[in-house]
């Protein structure tokens, strides 16, 4: 037992400090199990200045006391499951619109009951690193403890992930908060529809992360009753919260009519709700609006100076990829990796490469990397950690210590924080007549150049998606290699001036 004790403590500082406490020991390994039945968080109060300061002598003498239990605070905050933590006070914005969420949720338990053919669909929609994960993260830790529906029922809820590195982040928070909850699951939209009745198991309410992922067409990895996954989804729930950005869609599996959700949200009398404010990136707002420029628009400006966040522009993929090894090497303000759109031959499943190269790789003349996955490490993290409830299996990519060495994709990184991201641009990015173009002849992105039916060509779109994915990962910094000589000049030519570039 640890007693903490200050003479500045009074009842909201007090339950600040627990909520923050909750959010620390849910990320740390040696932790197996939380019990909490609510929030702490509080807003403003007389010496709510003095929270973080007092809060961080806290973590630090604990951490002398037991290191093990209280890990430094630096490298816990690198940590996914820490990121998405329900424990995450939220800003303003994020509180009005969860507000919005829980009484449309309220409304359809009462109004919608099981033998309802189509759930009430609520609709969270924000474009990348706009807090989408963790107001869900949060929401559905509120939904789950608070009684929706009477004081002897429980609810029942799943909540759907199409990402395997997000898979394992919800995985996680589900096996320390809600252990024992057999009415709370965890899975797949395919696992979900293929293992829950549109009869009278419907859940209650369903959420649905990364909903711009599920499956618009019927494939070998999804045999749908309709075409459209969400429409199966909806049969068996009677409510559903789908998070949705159509600019992070990255499959023509996945391709859906910009008003389809909307016009099922109506059918339903259900709700839109927007997150605008973008939390990923701290930069200042020129930095912001140079990097959606150069996503949105195709234009390249001049980089503006920030003190908060660096970009920077490289001639030699090399040097790129040892400054960010360099500066994941302290962990603060957390990891650093490396990501490439997919411009190179990968194959996840029984190819193998060539005999004369040994794993799929990334490369550009005399340099390469191997790409995700393809560094083959026994579980080494239980004896590392002495810690034996968490295995390197069970880690998202970029949280595997020696991934440093591997270079990640759009399917490893879609939805994670990296502290610095090093992006190496393939041949399909190219600068032609003042402005940025994607080439899909270029692209080995089959799941986003192969034509809808024949007909239809959505590759550039889909590769402007991926393009979006990849840059808007780094929180504090983003560092680029372009293949294309003229979009490297191009980038260099913008950074000029600019002594941090």
């Amino acid at each position: 037992m640890y007693v903490i004790g200050h003479k500045h403590f009074n009842k909201s500082m007090t339950l600040d400090i627990e909520n923050r406490l909750m959010q620390y020991l849910s990320s740390v390994p040696a932790v197996s199990k939380l019990n909490n039945r609510r929030f702490n968080d509080q807003n403003k109060y007389y010496d709510s200045e003095e929270f973080d300061g007092l809060f961080n002598q806290i973590w630090i003498s604990l951490h002398e006391k037991n290191a093990k239990l209280f890990p430094d605070a630096e490298k816990l905050k690198t940590k996914a499951i820490f990121k998405a933590s329900p424990f995450n006070k939220l800003t303003d914005e994020q509180l009005k619109v969860k507000t919005k969420v829980i009484t449309k949720i309220d409304q359809a338990l009462q109004t919608v009951n099981r033998d309802a053919k189509k759930a009430k669909l609520v609709l969270l929609e924000g474009e990348a690193g706009s807090g989408k994960t963790v107001l869900v993260s949060n929401i559905f830790y509120d939904l789950v403890h608070e009684n929706r529906l009477s004081k002897k029922e429980n609810l029942k809820v799943s909540v759907l992930v199409n990402q395997n590195e997000q898979l394992k982040v919800y995985e996680e928070i589900i096996a320390k908060l809600f252990p024992k909850d057999s009415k709370i699951r965890i899975m797949k939209p395919a696992t979900f529809i293929k293992n829950t009745s549109t009869k009278k198991s419907k859940d209650d309410i369903v959420i649905i992360d990364e909903a711009h992922l599920l499956l618009t067409q019927n494939s070998q990895s999804y045999n749908g009753y309709g075409q459209k996954m969400i429409d199966d989804i909806l049969e068996r729930a009677r409510v559903v919260l789908a998070v949705f950005d159509p600019n992070q869609v990255l499959s023509i599996d996945s391709i859906i009519d910009n008003d389809y959700l909307e016009k099922i949200v109506n059918q339903t009398h259900g709700e839109v709700v927007s997150l605008e404010k973008q939390m990923r990136i701290d930069a200042s707002d020129k930095t912001i609006n140079w990097i959606r420029t150069l996503i949105d628009d195709d234009k390249i400006l001049p980089i503006p100076k920030d003190s908060k966040y660096r970009i920077k522009i490289f001639d030699d993929p090399k040097e790129m990829q040892d400054e960010i090894t360099d500066i994941n090497k302290t962990q603060y303000n957390g990891i650093s990796r490396m990501v490439a759109t997919f411009d190179w031959k990968y194959s996840g499943g029984k190819e193998k490469p060539s005999s004369e190269q040994k794993y799929w790789k990334v490369s550009d003349g005399n340099w390469e990397m191997p790409w995700n996955y393809e560094i083959k490490r026994r579980d080494q993290y239980e004896k590392k950690h002495h810690n034996h409830s968490v295995k390197y299996s069970d880690l998202p990519w970029a949280e595997k210590d020696y991934t440093i060495g591997e270079i990640g994709s759009l399917y490893t990184v879609q939805g994670f924080d990296l502290n610095y991201v090093g992006v190496v641009l393939g041949p399909s990015v190219k600068y032609r007549d003042g402005k940025i173009i994607h080439d899909f002849n270029e692209s080995k992105n089959k799941k986003a150049t192969n034509k809808l039916h024949s007909k239809t060509s959505y590759a550039d779109k889909l590769l402007r998606n991926e393009f979006n994915v990849l840059l808007t990962r780094g929180v504090h910094g983003l560092y680029i290699y372009a293949v294309d000589k003229d979009l490297r000049a191009a980038l260099k030519k913008a950074g000029k001036g600019n002594s941090k570039n």
